[in-house]
């Protein structure tokens, strides 16, 4: 990811759109807003340079776990839901591989496993899905060796075992983006790990051509001789990544097609200087002319999913105005999902980053676009710090609701089956649901728990305040044939409740939701009773609807009669007797 000074050196002119930010962005509007249903909200978690985690190489395994596990609790504290975690940072690997050797930022030394051994891939997948969140695996296409002077490489490392496919530039080696040996090679990388791994995405972020030195050509010369077939070399270049990406997103939709694809460029694509349909920036590099990733291609033919820019300037800046690269990537999504990369190591830093309210303003600028469907910021090891009160501003604010990641229609709009919500039992603090998974597709990741007042007459699905948890489905309930349950800890004691569950799928469809269950505190059910039964007469009913065949005590409290003088109690002769029935459907409903 290119940092600020890198930019602010290649950048030239400026232009401050600042008309835009006067809509309503105080702090007092920025902190009523109700968060949205659905967002994405995500974090990076870079590996490499040992950035978020693990916090040195060479840690025995069960400090790597315990850090790991502290970092995205303290993620999930903040309503994170969603980790892009780099597994593969220079031809290497956070996971066992057959064809790429154990990275040095895991262990210490290139090629040496953790130990005691364990699959920290499948470990981080798992960590990650018990607490409800999605996981990206975030890997380097083309960077090789970090940096030749300094880095060992492992005898097993695909620099030694092919090195005609390397090229050097600076201080880093990669691979070369021309050859159609590379292109199968990375290609066979990805559909290792979709095919091994249970992760919902892979990631690439902006590191393809590498960003130009200056004074310095790519050495691709010989390469574009021979593979170049009259095109330019500039369309060349681009063709080669491309047909990387076309390959990679084929590769998943034939092993796994609910697994999403998708990429963090660059903030700038093209400055409208070079092109009309660019961005009114100026950028000394752009992802289209200098790092060959044509992103608006890839969205337009439907390679990825989604799209990550990495905004990381801010409101005025000269070069890249937030708000200027905010609407206009929000123009440009050409129906694939958006979401913005958050500056978050930014914060607390100079000038409009020493501004409490920059981020979120930002954020809530992004809200103000239906294009845009969430936030992931760089890099989590950040939120321990609180910039600047940030995680605050999460915490209670912004994210003080749980949130579902959009659904991708494109991939598969049908939703899962309704869940049954079975019953309802109180518990030392609030009350217990109980419930099955009808759906028999193996698709169900997750149950959305919704809480309504019992008397709402109008019910509102897409108000995220209702959402009392999102729970994961990782148990075994139905293989032991049980059913799934949680405690609703924040019910109060003194207000009926009417709960409803739905199903998510994979790929976040949402079910419709099951039958309404009520509780009611026992005060107000001995009310409703009272308020049935008198004044007595021959016959006297009271509904009470219960979803399953169950043991249900009934007592009735004859002191509870009283005949027509309030302040005299009939005599034990004239209290009257009660047949109890009770039909129930064969279903049990």
């Amino acid at each position: 990811m290119l940092n600020r000074k890198t930019f602010a050196r290649n950048a030239c002119r400026g232009v401050c759109w600042g008309v835009w930010v006067m809509m309503a962005l105080c702090t007092g509007k920025i902190f009523a807003q109700v968060p949205p249903k659905w967002e994405l909200r995500g974090a990076w978690i870079a590996t490499v340079g040992n950035i978020d985690w693990p916090s040195k190489p060479g840690l025995p395994a069960d400090r790597q776990k315990a850090e790991y596990v502290q970092l995205l609790d303290s993620l999930q504290h903040l309503g994170i839901n969603a980790v892009f975690v780099q597994i593969r940072p220079a031809a290497d690997a956070f996971y066992p591989s057959d064809q790429e050797p154990w990275s040095y930022w895991l262990n210490g030394e290139q090629g040496k496993p953790p130990y005691p051994l364990y699959d920290p891939l499948q470990f981080m997948i798992e960590e990650a899905h018990k607490r409800g969140m999605e996981f990206h695996a975030w890997l380097n296409p083309y960077r090789a060796v970090f940096n030749i002077h300094t880095s060992k490489v492992a005898a097993n490392h695909i620099t030694r075992r092919a090195p005609q496919w390397f090229l050097t530039y600076g201080d880093k080696m990669y691979f070369n983006p021309g050859l159609p040996a590379v292109w199968h090679y990375l290609t066979g990388i990805i559909a290792d790990v979709v095919r091994r791994y249970d992760v919902d995405g892979i990631h690439f972020d902006d590191y393809f051509y590498p960003y130009r030195i200056p004074g310095k050509e790519f050495p691709d010369q010989l390469t574009y001789a021979t593979y170049g077939r009259g095109m330019s070399l500039d369309d060349w270049r681009r063709h080669n990544v491309d047909t990387v990406i076309e390959m990679i997103h084929d590769t998943i939709q034939a092993i796994k097609p609910w697994v999403k694809f998708g990429v963090s460029p660059f903030g700038v694509w093209r400055n409208q200087s070079r092109d009309p349909e660019g961005s009114q920036t100026y950028a000394g590099q752009t992802d289209y002319d200098d790092l060959y990733a044509d992103v608006l291609k890839w969205l337009r033919k439907g390679w990825i999913d989604y799209v990550v820019p990495q905004l990381y300037w801010e409101f005025g800046f000269r070069a890249a105005d937030y708000g200027v690269l905010l609407d206009w990537w929000a123009r440009h999504t050409y129906g694939r999902a958006l979401y913005i990369g958050m500056a978050l190591y930014r914060v607390g830093g100079r000038g409009a980053w020493s501004d409490p309210d920059e981020l979120p303003r930002q954020l809530l600028a992004s809200r103000s676009y239906p294009q845009v469907q969430g936030q992931v910021y760089f890099s989590a090891s950040v939120f321990y710090r609180n910039p600047l009160g940030f995680d605050d501003s999460l915490r209670h604010h912004f994210y003080r609701y749980p949130a579902i990641v959009p659904p991708m229609p494109w991939k598969d709009p049908i939703p899962p089956a309704s869940p049954r919500l079975m019953m309802i039992t109180p518990a030392e603090k609030g009350f217990t649901l109980w419930w099955e998974n009808a759906d028999t597709t193996s698709q169900v990741k997750s149950f959305v728990i919704y809480r309504f007042d019992a008397d709402d007459a109008n019910p509102d699905f897409n108000d995220p305040r209702h959402i009392v948890a999102i729970v994961p489905d990782i148990s075994s309930a139905e293989i032991n044939h049980a059913l799934y349950h949680v405690t609703d800890t924040t019910a109060m004691a003194d207000m009926n409740y009417a709960y409803a569950i739905t199903a998510l799928d994979r790929l976040d469809n949402e079910s419709v939701p099951s039958a309404w269950l009520s509780v009611w505190p026992r005060s107000k059910f001995e009310y409703r009773l009272r308020e049935h039964l008198y004044p007595l007469k021959n016959i006297s009913m009271l509904d009470y609807h219960t979803p399953v065949l169950t043991h249900i005590p009934i007592s009735v409290n004859m002191d509870l009669w009283q005949s027509s003088s309030p302040s005299r109690k009939a005599p034990a002769s004239r209290r009257p007797w009660w047949r109890i029935f009770i039909p129930w459907h064969k279903s049990g409903q």
